[in-house]
């Protein structure tokens, strides 16, 4: 397929740019920060492979420039909670002392020469390297364990994802990455369809953001106690994902005045520059790094207008027969049988183009196709949101040819058509909820909710935002939703319970250049998700068959890909990079019959029950087969202990002997064989 660069020819928004920042906020002392940059060289250090110098790996190296900085800003700004920061300074604080660095990393410390014990900054990179190994295998310190993996995390998504002004990061050479080109055949389109309907109230001052609501036919005041600026209209909305822009559309379309309420920014596909640090950053909910409590299940949630629909990999696939019986029946929720739930599935997929077939598929999807087919293994063509011809890899940082039809190209663009009014950088902080007095109307609700309380992006602004509304529909998600009904004074005890995440895990197969069939083609190139294997099982001869897991291929930027990488070692974690490009994920997703739930923002519990970590276990034991069927020279899990095995001429007992070894870990918070999920 013929490809361009349109790249160079187009400036991205100031945001997604990348380059370094004027300012940093952590907070964090000279002292926090020499320990952290000790600490990310020994992760990321400069070296050469096999005996040889490379200059991408010799020239970049954790604690190179602002790649520290970049590191504390991160946990500073990117959602982890404020105990976990405490314990991570503390850490660092103490590793910046003689004392501190005996107690935590032990007699390699200790010298001859005064003043004989010595901080962790001043021991080779050796040394370091050995304290690292010790904190991740160690079972002494449970604590140390777990703040070693975050900032194993955290420090390899930065050093792999930060640019410089040029959006170049000197260690993609090394690896082979590169930014994907556009698509030829799509023209971009430079229009931006919302516009006319957008309110930025990052931007906008008290005394602007009253006349620009007035300009879109709002009627706007500053209250009595000059506490707020209102607005009121109709119905507000809170989100502006695939469920608040379907609503929005649909009311507006009825003649309702509608406003929606949106805490991240309005871009479109000029703007994105698939730059997978400011991309995540700012398209993502804290930024990609959303956790629960005991950072074992990573969370990714679209935070700009669109929604999920923004960043998702386009599968567009309609609910499953068997999950609307088991609503419809075992819930209680008829709907869900019903004539009119599946057309308007059907209304939805035509709005945004769903297309079922893919002309070109990328490598991952590749890979996936061939094992199943060379296993017998049925392999299905996953509908897309997108054309037929649509060869995008960076979908999940915005689709930078347009093609990609979500909520911000299709429902709210016929919402804003309507009349209705998005406020970005908007985040909604209660509802408005007053005692309902009986009207005679028979109803028993013992409040009633008049609109909205929101506050903004712009720190310029000192009042905050009242908008009045007869109607309030909170479309901000599972993850969003419950808090903002907790702050609004709700006390029902099942608020952000039976929360369901269809947790997923991954397995890696490498796929060499000198591959015939696969030449060419890199693993981040192509549809994100065009193929899919379900995982059956027969658990009674006389019921049908059971799915327990779905085989898919993800999207992993360079940084992603190193976080979520087991470290080893610093030269173990450089040989796998080298081999970016070329690596094949796949992951298993199951319907979780385990829950979790919402405590308050960004507090989050969840636990795998048994039956899904078996089947987990079954999915990941699938996938390794399909690579290595597909012709894998080397497979593995993202167990912490690096588990993996050479498979050029495998035979099936070791193959099945390995296998047999590959887990879903338990509870045990980043244990000594944790994964993430």
């Amino acid at each position: 397929m013929e490809r361009c660069d349109i790249a160079r020819t187009r400036t991205a928004h100031p945001l997604l740019r990348g380059g370094r920042r004027e300012l940093y906020t952590h907070g964090f002392s000279t002292s926090e920060l020499r320990s952290l940059s000790s600490i990310c060289e020994t992760l990321a250090p400069p070296l050469s492979l096999n005996g040889k110098s490379d200059q991408g790996f010799q020239s970049a190296f954790g604690s190179q420039g602002p790649v520290p900085d970049e590191v504390a800003e991160a946990l500073w700004t990117r959602g982890f909670i404020p105990e976990v920061v405490l314990l991570v300074r503390l850490v660092l604080k103490m590793l910046s002392t003689r004392l501190g660095s005996a107690l935590l990393c032990g007699f390699v410390c200790f010298g001859w020469k005064f003043p004989f014990v010595r901080k962790f900054s001043e021991l080779s990179l050796g040394e370091r390297e050995g304290v690292l190994k010790g904190w991740l295998g160690g079972t002494r310190f449970t604590v140390i364990r777990s703040i070693f993996a975050l900032l194993k995390v955290v420090c390899l998504f930065v050093f792999f994802s930060l640019t410089d002004e040029n959006s170049q990061n000197p260690a993609w050479g090394a690896i082979g990455y590169h930014i994907e080109n556009d698509e030829c055949h799509r023209k971009i389109n430079k229009t931006r369809p919302l516009e006319k309907g957008v309110i930025n109230t990052g931007t906008a001052t008290d005394s602007t953001f009253i006349e620009s609501a007035s300009l879109k036919g709002l009627n706007g005041w500053v209250d009595q106690n000059q506490h707020y600026n209102s607005i009121e209209c109709d119905v507000v909305v809170v989100g502006s994902g695939c469920g608040g822009a379907v609503a929005a559309a649909i009311l507006a379309n009825s003649g309702h005045k509608v406003i929606v309420l949106e805490k991240g920014e309005y871009f479109v596909a000029e703007d994105y520059s698939s730059l997978e640090g400011p991309s995540m950053n700012q398209l993502y909910e804290s930024g990609g790094m959303l956790s629960t409590l005991d950072g074992k299940m990573l969370l990714l949630a679209g935070t700009t207008v669109g929604g999920g629909s923004a960043v998702n990999w386009s599968a567009s696939i309609k609910t499953p027969t068997t999950v609307l019986t088991d609503w419809a029946v075992n819930h209680r929720v008829p709907l869900f049988s019903s004539a009119e739930y599946i057309t308007s599935m059907d209304a939805v997929c035509m709005r945004i183009g769903v297309t079922e077939k893919c002309e070109e598929e990328g490598l991952q999807n590749q890979v996936l196709r061939k094992g199943c087919e060379a296993l017998g293994l049925k392999v299905e063509s996953v509908p897309r949101n997108s054309s037929e011809r649509h060869y995008c890899g960076s979908c999940c940082y915005g689709c930078r040819s347009g093609d990609k039809q979500g909520a911000d190209l299709t429902w709210l663009v016929d919402a804003v058509d309507k009349g209705a009014v998005i406020l970005t950088g908007c985040k909604a902080e209660r509802f408005i909820l007053v005692e309902n007095k009986s009207d005679g109307d028979g109803s028993t609700k013992e409040k009633k909710c008049l609109g909205v309380i929101a506050t903004t992006t712009n720190k310029n602004t000192a009042k905050k935002i009242q908008i009045k509304a007869k109607v309030t529909i909170s479309a901000c998600g599972s993850l969003c939703t419950p808090p903002l009904m907790k702050n609004s004074g709700l006390k029902n005890p099942n608020i952000g319970k039976n929360l369901h995440l269809h947790p997923a895990t991954m397995v890696w197969g490498y796929f060499p250049d000198y591959i015939s069939d696969l030449k060419g083609k890199k693993a981040f190139e192509g549809g994100i998700i065009t193929s899919l294997h379900k995982v059956v099982q027969v658990d009674d001869h006389n019921k049908p068959e059971r799915v327990c897991a779905i085989l898919e291929a993800p999207s992993l930027g360079p940084g992603s890909f190193a976080a979520m990488q087991p470290w080893v070692s610093r030269l173990d974690m450089k040989e796998r990079m080298t081999k970016f490009g070329r690596t094949v994920n796949l992951f298993a997703m199951v319907r979780d019959e385990g829950s979790g739930e919402v405590k308050a923002e960004g507090r989050i519990t969840y636990k795998l029950s048994d039956l899904d970590r078996e089947n987990l276990r079954t999915g990941l034991r699938k996938a390794l087969r399909i690579m290595v069927a597909a012709g894998a020279v080397e497979v593995g899990t993202y167990r912490s202990d690096g588990q993996r095995i050479e498979c050029e001429g495998i035979g099936e007992k070791a193959l099945e002997e390995f296998l047999d070894t590959v887990t879903v870990g338990g509870d045990q918070s980043l244990g000594e064989r944790s994964g993430i999920y």
